[in-house]
């Protein structure tokens, strides 16, 4: 394992490097949009059910920071709306660079593969007859690693990529039901 790794060299770095974001961006996701740091259970029952939930001590959900902003501004429509977009964007954070891993990472192994391939095919403009095999070898290692890695690092950043934003899909969905509910609710209190 550790030659293979040694066969990509200099570009070995750069793809760590992506690695190493796209599994911290990962793990951070997984805890920050996991559904209890969103709209806890308690909170999606009231809320379904036309009631306002008491918020509990010690919840910084992204819901109950909607419901603490709504009670204590007393917001117009178009102001809480807005409100709830930022949380919303809140949820995005870090994605960009998942996308940055999933574009960045196969470029780099791309570019690993045709320098790979041009050191291969400088050996044949260099010696008359058979190149040295232990340059074309090199060359071709080059070659092949560099794709493989740049591919096993993108593809899992890809697949959580595409899994985070569906959450975030998911989750604004549930936000603006409760947004447009807490609306609902001001209004009819106006009405009164």
């Amino acid at each position: 394992m550790l030659t293979f790794l040694q066969d990509a060299g200099w570009f070995l770095y750069p793809l760590a490097a992506f690695s190493i974001l796209a599994v911290i961006i990962i793990v951070e996701r997984l805890f920050a949009l996991r559904q209890s740091a969103v709209v806890p259970n308690y909170q999606k029952s009231a809320l379904f059910d036309g009631k306002l939930p008491e918020l509990r001590k010690g919840d910084h959900s992204t819901a109950a920071e909607l419901v603490r902003f709504f009670e204590r501004l007393s917001p117009d429509a178009e102001t809480f709306q807005a409100f709830a977009r930022l949380q919303v964007n809140r949820l995005e954070r870090g994605l960009f660079i998942l996308d940055f891993v999933v574009s960045g990472a196969p470029l780099v192994g791309l570019l690993g593969t045709v320098t790979g391939l041009v050191s291969v095919f400088a050996t044949f403009a260099d010696q008359p007859g058979i190149p040295n095999p232990d340059e074309f070898v090199a060359g071709i290692s080059l070659a092949l690693t560099t794709t493989i890695l740049g591919l096993a690092v993108a593809i899992p950043a890809l697949v959580a990529s595409g899994y985070f934003n569906r959450r975030v899909d998911n989750h604004a969905a549930r936000l603006e039901v409760i947004v447009e509910h807490l609306i609902a609710r001001a209004r009819r209190g106006t009405e009164s």
